[in-house]
């Protein structure tokens, strides 16, 4: 297990959120739009990807455990302190790779935000319309609940789009109080 082999697997996990950020917006427009047909597809690609990045997450796990040995440092070490213990020009590309997930993962928890915003309005209005039309058993409220259940669904597979781990493994070391 080398840094070469740690790098090619966060490019990888790069391509894989870069692939969620479209994915999210893609998810975006069909909300916006209100082509709710389309909705459990956008959610279904959503999910296939949040899959992939957690297999790219175990196999990212496995090789910053190893290399962050190498530098005789914490196995579960972050990626800023991976890239303060490694030497040149190691260093550099390890930073590069924080400051693009640093980026990348404010980005996607920014439109899973406005997606999950989007996505509550949308199920309050078609909640508050199958409501109002009570019992009625007309293909318009069969609609509307049909709309309500892609809603719902939608919604909770919104909840959390990156991992607990991601977001430690990129997160900020905490800064050293000055005394």
């Amino acid at each position: 297990m080398s840094v070469t082999e740690l790098s090619a697997v966060l490019w990888r996990e790069r391509e894989l959120l870069e692939l969620l950020m479209f994915k999210l917006e893609e998810k975006q427009r069909v909300i916006s739009t209100g082509h709710v047909r389309w909705l459990g597809y956008a959610t279904r690609e959503v999910e296939q990807v949040l899959d992939q990045i957690r297999t790219a997450e175990l196999e990212r796990a496995v090789e910053a455990d190893a290399v962050a040995r190498g530098f005789d440092i914490v196995p579960t070490s972050n990626l800023a302190d991976l890239a303060d213990a490694a030497p040149q020009p190691w260093d550099e590309l390890l930073t590069s790779h924080l400051e693009a997930f640093v980026a990348l993962t404010a980005q996607i928890q920014d439109v899973a935000r406005e997606n999950r915003e989007l996505l509550a309005t949308s199920l309050l209005s078609t909640s508050e319309a199958t409501t109002r039309a009570g019992d009625d058993a007309s293909a318009a409220v069969y609609e509307l609940r049909m709309q309500e259940i892609g809603y719902r669904g939608a919604l909770g597979a919104t909840a959390r789009v990156l991992q607990p781990s991601l977001l430690a493994f990129v997160s900020s070391p905490k800064p050293t109080p000055i005394p």
